[in-house]
């Protein structure tokens, strides 16, 4: 018969995370971000409606793999061009982010458009990009906060 004792349930949990682990909470814990982001704009914003609690959650999961998918891009794009040498290279490192950047928010409004329809809407100048932009700040100006303050807490 063994005398140890079974481990707690914190225990349990308090090991070194795994870089998938550590990745599914990253992901979880931004797309949970947006989900607040996106409520407080439809709560407190003309420019945001939202039809249910379900949309909120399924458009911030889009939002979160679509803003991943283009900063993926915008890097792989950075680094195709910083390995060039040249004036020019240089230009379209910077053309090209900014392309891609600005770009983006018109397939992720359109992208929004086709899931959701008119159960998710941004409404107001330029068919409702600027308040697409200025809720995606929003998301990304939060979740780098929340970042900076994880890691001053370590």
């Amino acid at each position: 018969m063994s005398t140890t004792a079974s481990p707690s349930l914190w225990e349990t949990y308090a090991h070194t995370p795994t870089k998938r682990q550590r990745d599914f909470i990253r992901y979880l814990s931004a797309t949970l971000v947006d989900l607040v982001v996106l409520g407080l704009f439809a709560e407190f914003w003309d420019h945001v409606t939202v039809q249910s609690f379900i949309v909120m959650l399924l458009a911030a999961a889009l939002l979160q793999i679509l803003l991943k998918l283009t900063i993926f891009l915008e890097h792989r794009l950075a680094d195709y061009f910083n390995a060039k040498q040249g004036g020019f290279a240089k230009f379209m490192r910077f053309f090209s982010a900014w392309a891609v950047l600005f770009g983006s928010k018109f397939v992720i409004l359109e992208a929004l458009t086709f899931a959701f329809g008119e159960r998710l809407r941004f409404s107001g100048h330029f068919n409702g990009i600027v308040a697409l932009i200025v809720v995606v700040m929003t998301m990304l100006a939060v979740e780098v906060a929340i970042v900076k303050l994880y890691r001053r807490m370590g």
